[in-house]
């Protein structure tokens, strides 16, 4: 029988407060999963940033914690440090990850920190009305530019890829979308295993969408994010023996 929704999900919890079509319950719903089939739902601890992944606080039945808008890898990388049997999951937007929070990534990377960073990126500040973010590609209009991005400007930052370049070579690093589900659950499984198993970092960027700051529609949103691959190349990035 398949589980309509994932065992570990909170039973208990109200209805989503994500805007109609948004991406985050599909990621979410699959990491679900993922800690389902993995049978470590006792030993996961789930830290959330503020902005959109705020409103995952009480999705399941796991511990959570609320964190500060760009300190979840901070705050998770401290807790490892204190229970180092746990499974510490650090849960994010691009707008957290790669402006305010990118130093606190990069730096765990480089030290190959025990953690595992999730980034959904929508190419937006979702929470606080769609504003430009760091991922924002060449010519995007939003409402802090109704002009588009500006072509002289630098185009969408590339996390993943600026993760692999100080990550240690048994780091996971990889990116993938919301658009292809049982890909991108896989995906999260390896990027847990690499903490639970091997004892490294591990980096999963997510491709998602935002009907309500896009204004689009289901099928507008699904086009969108697949043309996001243009400019953000799903797969597993390797580090290069020099």
């Amino acid at each position: 029988m398949i589980e309509i929704m994932p065992k570990c999900w909170n039973k208990a919890t109200k209805p989503d407060l994500f805007c109609p079509g948004c991406g985050h319950g599909i990621v979410l719903k699959h990491l679900g999963y993922a800690i389902d089939t993995m049978e470590i739902r006792d030993k996961v601890t789930l830290g959330i940033d503020i902005g959109c992944s705020l409103l995952a606080w009480n999705f399941f039945n796991f511990d959570t914690v609320q964190t500060h808008h760009g300190r979840t890898a901070p705050t998770m990388l401290g807790y490892k440090r204190a229970q180092p049997e746990r499974i510490a999951l650090a849960y994010m937007g691009d707008g957290g990850a790669y402006a305010i929070g990118l130093q606190s990534i990069l730096h765990a990377a480089m030290r190959n920190e025990p953690i595992t960073i999730i980034v959904v990126n929508n190419e937006n500040y979702a929470m606080t009305g769609g504003q430009a973010s760091p991922t924002t590609e060449t010519g995007t209009i939003t409402i802090t530019t109704p002009l588009g991005k500006a072509k002289d400007s630098v185009g969408g930052l590339k996390g993943p890829e600026l993760v692999r370049m100080m990550a240690d070579k048994n780091a996971y690093v990889a990116r993938t979308t919301m658009a292809n589900p049982i890909v991108m659950q896989n995906m999260i499984k390896k990027a847990i295993k690499t903490q639970a198993e091997t004892n490294n970092f591990a980096f999963l960027e997510i491709l998602s969408i935002c009907p309500t700051n896009w204004r689009t529609n289901a099928k507008e949103s699904l086009h969108r994010v697949v043309e996001m691959e243009k400019h953000y190349p799903l797969g597993e990035f390797l580090k290069e023996d020099k």
